[in-house]
């Protein structure tokens, strides 16, 4: 799996999602933009090295010939935590600066799984435009927004939970993510207000 981490608020998803590959045996290629290893050294004390220190292979973030950069490298696909707009912008175009968008548009040509966890708020006409440029591409465009269903009670339960739904659209399972199973039995707690 590829994991592409980007400089968009939200470094702590990318972070996540490696440890959960990890945990499920699945190899991890990380590529982390130059904006992705400033907002990390501003969202968490990780340091750069044991950010990467959770992959199995890292690439430079400007290394256009590395293997994942090219379709013939079978990959299950990528996910990029956070996707920043610019990471965005090029994926909707095509036009790749850099290996993260570039592995990205690999995996859409080559028909496999995309998914982007898009992290910014509100939205002008020209990112919802990207955002619907990706999806007619076959990307998963996968907006962390926490589920209070499952009455987290710490930032890390609704990390925990929105990585695991973002690793379910590869059918992994990571058992982190409570599932809806139906309202609770037995007598109502209260009654909600219009």
């Amino acid at each position: 799996m590829i994991v592409g981490i980007t400089g968009a608020s939200g470094t702590v998803y990318g972070i996540r999602v490696l440890q959960a590959l990890r945990a499920l045996g699945i190899e991890s290629h990380l590529v982390v933009s130059k904006a992705g290893d400033q907002t990390r050294a501003l969202e968490t004390d990780l340091s750069a090295a044991a950010l990467r220190a959770l992959a199995d292979v890292v690439h430079a973030p400007g290394d256009m010939a590395a293997a994942i950069s090219s379709g013939s490298f079978q990959t299950m696909g990528m996910i990029v935590a956070p996707c920043s707009v610019k990471t965005l912008g090029e994926i909707a175009t095509g036009v790749t600066s850099g290996l993260v968008s570039r592995a990205a548009d690999v995996c859409l040509k080559e028909r496999r799984r995309v998914v982007l966890m898009f992290r910014e708020t509100p939205l002008h006409v020209g990112h919802i435009k990207s955002l619907l440029a990706v999806t007619e591409m076959g990307a998963v465009v996968h907006v962390p927004v926490p589920a209070f269903y499952t009455r987290p009670r710490t930032v890390e339960e609704i990390v925990t939970h929105s990585v695991a739904r973002a690793l379910d659209l590869f059918g992994l399972d990571t058992k982190d993510a409570p599932r809806w199973s139906g309202p609770p039995q037995g007598p109502s707690k209260g009654k909600a207000s219009a």
